[in-house]
């Protein structure tokens, strides 16, 4: 039977008509050992005006249901008919969640290391009425309390700590205190036999969890987890003037699980962000950005919840806007903007100049469509947008405006209005311009500099009229030698298309938005141009140098530039990078132009560039794990791979990067593969085994890894790591057929819940094999075809292919 999406309407009647008052839920676990069963009984308390009618969400299989003691009809389209209603309401609804494989909400995994079962649950943006009833929307906030009855041998783990815990009748019982008032996508389960490691840290009690196959590598990691855990903590709760309001805060890694969740004082998190050799600092740089955009969430989502998914980006952007801040501020990563600029901000500035294109802020008439905007609009774009903010108002100021949001909407539910209205009145200025401007207009702006009869101008032009308001750095840096050196910088506050820039000396480069306090793409004049693409390591610091590189990628996916002048400009800025965190995304980036970007008949040669800076890095010390690994990536025979082995020694990470080169090259060694697997310790060892066969031109293994993902045998955490073994260049004619098993597939991506939907559309894309025609046959199919989720990530990311089929052309 199909399941009906809530829509605005119903959710804002229902809201009108109830408060809830308290969930108690218990949970039986005893029948996930051996079996799926996942079973629950929610007592739902509530009050409602007198004689009304509403439903309650539930898409679990119903065994018992009552409304004041008396019995209810059967669920239809995930719902459950409730009349009659009295002023205090006790809904009592016993339900079985059988699927717990490829379901929503629930999931039983099964570690393959040692056969140990791990129960979790995950529920944004609907997905608790897969487990047991409730009013499935955010602005009905409520406690709860949870009691798990769970095998003897396993740990559960919710949102409440200190738990009570008793021994009985096939297992133990686990009572945890009500939460604070939650929405229903907050509340979280999990369970199984976890390695647990615990701290108290400032008065915090911080506890990590793992499956029992990868204790080495969290108790490896721990202090490092505990010590930004802890800085996290308290830069939010000083510059938000609200302590995190509980003691325990948890992290559990999961297997199966895709990307992290904020739940409540009990973050989650795919356990392959564990990583199963010792961490590179760019991989650290990845950690603390989600430990610390997941962490925000419970200040920004949990505390203050937006009232429905149309303020979806106030969760989301915020989270992403505050984990860069605190992450400069607050931990070792001062170079997070930097890395960012690299990474993330440049998938927001394709996309705004897409057709994945939206406001910030849209309407969203169903949950069904709050799942297609997890997108780089809303979690980049909407990152950037919010720094433009507290620099437009000020620092200070901004943290005294969230300070009072805060205080004055804890535990309750806001709109953009109560989040602009606190800013408005810390700033004394009229912020609706900014609003309109920034959160209710689609596209990027385009800055650049002029030199002119009047002096030097700024240009800016909007992608829909008028450029947004905004203020934006200068620098300019005049030719010193081989260096560039910084001869001055003003900050231009932008009123129109053309901005004369008062207070710089004559130079030979104008970095326009040189300290990263917009989003905006840039073009440099004529001169500029040259520097930008010749000589860019002349930069004299990490973030001039990343905003350079982001105009160079963004020149380059607009065909303003080949795929051999972006390899040179990024080589060229990898000869003098030494911060890692910059050094790791350029170095990838590099390589991508030259695999993804350039004609068949340059690629090599392009690699082969690639390689050079590679082992400029490897002798210089900086990031010389991911080094290794790009000449593994980019080794072009025998000798390349005998002098890797050498080098890579008892390292099976690199092991694994060499073998599954060599099968790219035409030679799937199985036994090695075999032994390399045989003695790799992490339990998720056959995964790199199938990306080495996936990798090789043979039509069975790009089957094998095909299958491995469309029939969801592999883990939902490993679907970007074996597609990138599956797409390769130079493997045109065995990757043809899958241009056509994509669009055949599209139509059941969704299925599992809107991680699934995402991950799936987006790795199994054609990357080779296609054309303009093709890509615009897939959007057609996903739109007549395709569940909103499938059709907005498909339109993300087939304009990113789109532009690479483009420039291969060039």
């Amino acid at each position: 039977m199909p399941v009906r999406s809530l829509r605005q309407e119903e959710a804002v009647e229902r809201a009108a008509l109830l408060s809830v008052t308290s969930y108690d839920i218990a949970i039986d676990l005893t029948g996930l050992v051996d079996g799926p069963a996942f079973r629950a009984v929610s007592t739902v308390r509530f009050t409602s005006t007198v004689g009304s009618s509403t439903f309650v969400d539930c898409c679990a299989e119903v065994e018992s249901a009552t409304l004041n003691g008396t019995p209810l009809p059967a669920a239809y389209e995930g719902r459950i008919a409730l009349t009659d209603l009295a002023e205090e309401n006790e809904l009592v609804v016993a339900t079985v969640q059988s699927d717990t494989t490829h379901g929503r909400g629930v999931h039983r995994a099964v570690d393959p290391g040692d056969d140990n079962v791990y129960l979790w649950t995950s529920f944004e943006p609907d997905e608790a009425r897969y487990a047991w009833a409730c009013f499935d929307q955010p602005d009905l906030k409520a406690p709860h309390a949870f009691t798990v009855t769970a095998p003897a041998a396993w740990t559960v783990v919710s949102n409440s700590g200190d738990p009570v815990v008793a021994d009985v009748e096939g297992g133990r019982r686990w009572t945890f205190e009500p939460t604070p008032p939650l929405s229903t996508y907050n509340p979280v389960v999990v369970a199984g036999p976890f390695v647990e490691v615990r701290r108290e840290v400032d008065g915090y009690e911080l506890g990590l969890y793992a499956r029992q196959t990868l204790a080495s590598a969290l108790e490896r990691d721990a202090e490092q987890v505990f010590t930004l855990t802890a800085q996290g903590l308290a830069f939010f709760g000083e510059r938000f003037g609200m302590p995190f309001p509980q003691r325990s805060y948890d992290q559990v890694f999961l297997p199966e699980f895709g990307g992290a969740m904020e739940n409540y004082g009990c973050v989650t998190w795919a356990d392959s962000i564990l990583r199963r050799h010792e961490p590179t600092t760019g991989e650290w740089q990845l950690f603390t950005n989600v430990l610390l955009h997941e962490m925000a969430h419970m200040w920004f989502g949990n505390i203050v919840t937006m009232r429905w998914w149309d303020d979806l980006w106030l969760n989301e952007a915020f989270a992403e806007f505050a984990c860069m801040w605190a992450a400069e501020r607050a931990t070792a990563y001062g170079d997070t903007a930097a890395n960012n600029l690299v990474g993330d901000k440049l998938n927001a500035y394709l996309a705004d100049q897409g057709p994945s294109s939206h406001p910030i802020r849209q309407p969203v008439p169903t949950v069904a469509d709050a799942e297609s905007i997890f997108d780089s609009i809303t979690y980049p774009k909407g990152a950037a947008v919010l720094k433009q903010l507290m620099h437009f108002v000020g620092e200070d100021t901004f943290c005294v405006g969230m300070s009072a949001y805060f205080a004055e909407h804890a535990w309750g539910n806001t709109t953009l209005d109560d989040l602009v209205g606190s800013l408005e009145q810390a700033s004394g200025r009229d912020l609706q311009p900014w609003r309109t401007a920034w959160l209710e207009t689609a596209g990027v702006d385009r800055l650049g500099i002029e030199h002119t009869d009047e002096g030097l101008v700024l240009t800016a032009v909007g992608a829909h009229g008028a450029p947004h308001p905004q203020v934006v750095g200068v620098g300019a840096y005049r030719r010193a030698g081989e260096s560039l050196e910084e001869v001055g910088s003003v900050v231009v506050e932008v009123d129109g298309a053309r901005t004369v820039v008062e207070g710089l000396p004559e130079a030979d480069l104008y970095l326009v938005n040189h300290d990263d306090t917009t989003f905006a793409t840039t073009r440099p004049d004529a001169a500029g141009r040259e520097m930008l693409f010749g000589h860019p390591s002349g930069l004299p610091t990490t973030l001039a140098r990343a905003v350079a590189m982001a105009t160079v990628w963004d020149m380059l996916s607009n065909t303003e530039a080949t795929a051999a002048e972006a390899v040179g400009a990024f080589t060229d800025v990898l000869s003098v990078e030494t911060v890692e965190t910059v050094a790791e995304p350029c170095l990838d980036l590099a390589l991508t132009a030259a695999q993804r970007w350039a004609p068949e008949s340059e690629r090599v040669g392009l690699e082969a560039q690639v390689a050079v800076a590679a082992r400029h890095l490897v002798a210089a010390g900086v990031s010389r794990q991911s080094a290794l690994r790009t000449l593994a990536r980019t080794a072009v025979g025998d000798d390349d791979l005998a002098a890797l082995r050498e080098e890579a020694g008892d390292d099976l990470d690199l092991q694994w990067y060499i073998l599954q080169r060599r099968a790219e090259l035409g030679d799937v060694d199985t036994d090695a593969v075999r032994a390399l697997q045989e003695r790799d310790p992490d339990p998720d060892a056959w995964i790199r085994a199938l990306c080495v066969r996936a990798s090789s031109p043979s039509p069975e293994a790009k089957e094998e890894a095909w299958k491995a993902l469309v029939d969801r045998t592999a883990p939902i955490q490993a679907a970007g790591t074996i597609a990138g073994a599956f797409w390769r260049p130079g493997q045109a004619e065995v990757l043809a057929p899958y241009a056509e098993r994509y669009l055949d597939a599209l139509p059941t991506l969704h299925e599992g819940g809107m991680i699934p939907g995402l991950t799936l559309t987006a790795s199994l894309f054609p990357v080779y094999a296609i054309d303009e025609a093709w890509v615009g046959r897939a959007r057609e199919v996903a739109a007549a075809e395709a569940a909103p989720v499938v059709v907005s990530s498909l339109t993300e990311r087939s304009e990113a292919v789109l532009r690479m089929v483009r420039t291969r052309a060039l």
